[in-house]
């Protein structure tokens, strides 16, 4: 990516005047995540400046982040940004840089502590100078009224940029299970509240249970998020999406210092909050601990593969219920249909067949016994056990009440009504 992004840069030559800026603001991660973001980056590159030894490493300046020698002064990490400034103005990138971190804060960012992680801007040209001064007064005006202190960011011309090694390019792509920083004070210069104002809808309490997560723009973990797990997601419990500056009416204990920060929310209350991404399997053992109590019987059965006494309350609640489906209590898919249930007298929910796809099977051989295991394939809930003692030589899926949700066909969304005729057509072709 930076070998296309540097040829892309001598093949535009003197059309595309790229200009060059460093900006040190935390992690250099997070940083380069967000600037390569920006329409009219041309390349965002990870590394280290405003030092004054030769041959920086990683290891080195993190050696120095806290006992530096006397007479050295320490690299912070830094993000060379090569610009189109017909596309994207000095003005609007320094502006950017103020706005993605705490500029207030000496010698860290966030959890990130040592003079590594300073706030510094290395300029190139004296235009981008005289941009970081004027953007600077402004921004401490309105960090001032907000109630923070002097800025302590460096200011000072680039003399050299030693880039980090290839390891550290693009490292949020690279590594999925994490989240993009956030470490900005939500301050935002008048022009960008007057845009936000204008495309950003309050979000507010929904009442009752409910799942908001906190994403952002360019943020690959949320995009993840998104496509591995809410995209599949159709339980009772309503998910939703906003950007932190959206969120008014709730009372959360959690702040958002990267994204996608997941909140469990209960009449508008934080009830419990995950910061980074969450696989399928994570998120919807969070959800369990939510949704069913983590002492409660169906989160034993779900996640420690507990088994409901026979002829349970829930079990007699379901044993007679009308047309309709069974659903995961969790992600809300399609297990099994009321077309395929019948009465094997043991005093757990049976059916001949599970829906197409919807579950998983797996040896198990627990307690000196050789049994299948059945797991929702979503949320990895365990289910029961299958058999092959059904009458006629079927399977008999044994299943646990306390786990499933039952859903009156008459009231399933019509994708799901098509996902329900599976199990009928099944039966008519046999």
């Amino acid at each position: 990516m930076k070998l296309i992004s540097l040829i892309f840069v001598l093949t535009l030559g003197l059309l595309a005047k790229p200009q060059t800026i460093v900006f040190a603001a935390g992690c250099f991660w997070g940083v380069e995540k967000h600037f390569e973001g920006l329409p009219g980056v041309i390349d965002a590159q990870s590394g280290y400046a405003g030092g004054n030894y030769p041959h920086p490493t990683y290891h080195k300046v993190l050696s120095y982040r806290y006992d530096t020698p006397k007479g050295i002064v320490n690299y912070t990490e830094s993000v060379k940004v090569v610009y189109d400034d017909a596309k994207i103005s000095t003005e609007d990138l320094v502006k950017s840089f103020w706005e993605l971190h705490d500029p207030t804060q000496k010698d860290r960012q966030g959890n990130d502590r040592g003079n590594n992680y300073r706030s510094a801007i290395f300029y190139t040209t004296p235009e981008q100078k005289a941009v970081a001064l004027r953007t600077k007064a402004e921004y401490q005006k309105l960090l001032s009224k907000a109630g923070y202190g002097k800025i302590v960011t460096e200011i000072r011309p680039l003399k050299k940029f030693y880039p980090a090694r290839a390891y550290h390019q693009d490292y949020l792509k690279k590594n999925p299970n994490g989240y993009c920083p956030n470490h900005s004070t939500g301050v935002k210069f008048p022009d960008k509240v007057k845009t936000m104002a204008q495309h950003s809808k309050a979000v507010t309490p929904l009442g009752g249970k409910e799942i908001l997560v906190i994403d952002a723009e360019n943020c690959p973990y949320c995009e993840a998020f998104k496509k591995s797990v809410a995209s599949n997601y159709h339980g009772s419990i309503p998910l939703r999406f906003a950007r932190e500056e959206q969120i008014k009416g709730f009372k959360l204990q959690t702040p958002v210092i990267g994204t996608p920060t997941i909140y469990f929310i209960q009449n508008g209350k934080e009830v419990a909050a995950h910061t980074g991404y969450l696989k399928p399997k994570e998120f919807y053992r969070a959800l369990g601990a939510f949704k069913l109590g983590k002492n409660s019987e169906a989160y034993d059965i779900a996640f420690n593969r507990g088994t409901e006494p026979r002829f349970c309350k829930k079990y007699a609640l379901f044993k007679n219920v009308g047309d309709g489906v069974f659903v995961d209590k969790l992600s809300g898919d399609i297990l099994f249909d009321t077309r395929d249930r019948f009465n094997s007298h043991s005093g757990w929910l049976s059916f001949y067949r599970a829906q197409p796809g919807a579950v998983v099977e797996r040896p198990d051989n627990s307690y000196g016994m050789h049994r299948t295991e059945v797991l929702a394939k979503t949320s990895g809930a365990h289910l029961g056990h299958v058999f092959d003692d059904a009458p006629g030589g079927k399977r008999r899926y044994c299943i646990n009440a306390n786990v499933l949700e039952f859903v009156p066909r008459s009231k399933l969304p019509q994708w799901e009504k098509k996902s329900s005729t599976k199990s009928a057509e099944m039966k008519a072709e046999q």
